[in-house]
């Protein structure tokens, strides 16, 4: 069982978004299931919390569109391969606001992430030149916070990149998987993005847990 710290603990709500729901225009399958547990961390377990956002421009470098190419696609951009996805989390779209589910008066800040118009955004800490910042890390530096519970989506693009980061910078880092979903592409023989990202997390020391196993 895993203790909550209201002091130095601090729970991620990582793009919990209609476009990233059914009947949006990126659909992680199941990605409202995770809402009501969202909206329970945050209401009653967490005393403090941040979201992120995705929060691209009409264009985006990451669309499928703007290159005339086929979504899950990839192509080399000068920060690396890029897969290209549907037209997503358009700003001021309803499908890039959060969720209404999520009780965002216990949400401390709000982080946006992928407006620059050339670089995609992965994580809730960089984007993936792996040189610019959200500016996440500085205040969850700023506020004391020691150790980050991320949940949202997907577990195996944001969520997991946003921990592998949250662990470079030396925080403490648990993912509460019930509180995810995954996309779980296909990813070499026999696996998927989502076996692989959870054997990174846990070769990284990142906790796997789920919502039973805190207290």
């Amino acid at each position: 069982m895993i203790r909550i710290d209201p002091t130095t603990d601090v729970l991620g709500l990582i793009d919990v978004q209609p476009t990233f729901m059914p009947g949006g225009e990126l659909p992680v399958a199941g990605g409202d299931e995770v809402v009501p547990i969202a909206r329970r961390l945050t209401a009653d377990v967490f005393a403090h919390a941040f979201a992120t956002q995705d929060w691209h421009p009409p264009g985006h470098v990451s669309f499928a569109s703007t290159h005339g190419a086929a979504p899950f696609s990839t192509v080399r951009l000068p920060y690396g391969d890029q897969v290209l996805w549907p037209d997503h989390a358009i700003i001021g779209t309803p499908g890039a606001a959060l969720h209404p589910g999520l009780p965002l008066d216990r949400v401390d800040a709000i982080f946006r992430k992928g407006f620059r118009p050339g670089i995609d955004s992965y994580s809730a800490f960089r984007d993936n030149d792996r040189v610019s910042t959200t500016g996440l890390g500085g205040w969850i530096r700023e506020r004391g916070f020691r150790r980050v519970f991320l949940c949202g989506l997907a577990l195996d693009f944001c969520v997991f990149w946003s921990a592998q980061d949250a662990r470079a910078l030396g925080l403490d880092v648990v993912v509460v998987t019930d509180a995810c979903r995954a996309i779980a592409a296909p990813a070499g023989p026999g696996g998927s993005t989502l076996d692989a990202a959870c054997r990174a997390m846990t070769d990284g020391g990142v906790q796997l847990v789920g919502i039973a196993d805190l207290a």
